[in-house]
């Protein structure tokens, strides 16, 4: 959410999301763009890519969501499951200590304490809600970074056991934030995937 986390509620989810950067696209002129999605967001940046696929050149998966090529519902998940329930009457889970040790321990001292302090909670609703791509999703756009250190088995997902992969890929050895652990090395990689 973050700079947006003031226009939270429980009704936030995917559709926002997506309405979002289709917004950004149209409002300024952009066409030709690479689209990048990480963690959740890979979810976003397959749907924007499917209805705005005329204007996306390529999709980066850094850590994420990787659709499956059907027309059906998917995506959607309960993340209660693994980052535990909202508070009493809450709609969205918040960053905690432990999810970062699990998913990005490599996260540490001043950048974590800098994550925590901005960290926003995270609405169900934008795991939950399913995504629905059409015949107009180019699979053959997809690249990917994937975080060997995140805990999802990259070796499996590279060897085709998650579903195939239909694009370049990239490791980084970090956890599930490379923007903060290894920009530099994430930037390499973002410029050469683009190409």
């Amino acid at each position: 959410m973050g700079e947006r986390v003031h226009l939270a509620t429980k009704e936030v989810g995917m559709d926002t999301a997506i309405q979002d950067v289709l917004n950004v696209i149209k409002y300024n002129d952009l066409e030709d763009f690479v689209m990048v999605g990480h963690s959740f967001a890979g979810k976003v940046a397959a749907a924007v890519a499917d209805r705005a696929h005329d204007k996306v050149q390529k999709i980066v998966y850094i850590d994420a969501f990787r659709p499956e090529i059907v027309t059906e519902p998917q995506g959607s998940f309960d993340p209660t499951r693994e980052f535990g329930p909202p508070s009493q009457g809450g709609y969205a889970i918040p960053l905690t200590e432990e999810i970062i040790d699990r998913i990005g321990k490599d996260v540490v001292g001043k950048d974590r304490k800098r994550m925590m302090s901005l960290a926003t909670p995270w609405p169900i609703k934008l795991a939950k809600d399913p995504i629905t791509l059409s015949r107009n999703y180019d699979e053959s756009k997809e690249t990917y970074v994937f975080c060997s250190l995140s805990g999802d088995p990259v070796d499996e997902i590279i060897a085709g056991k998650w579903g195939k992969l239909n694009g370049p890929y990239k490791v980084i050895e970090t956890g599930h934030w490379p923007m903060i652990t290894k920009p530099e090395e994430l930037v390499k990689d973002l410029v050469f995937l683009a190409k």
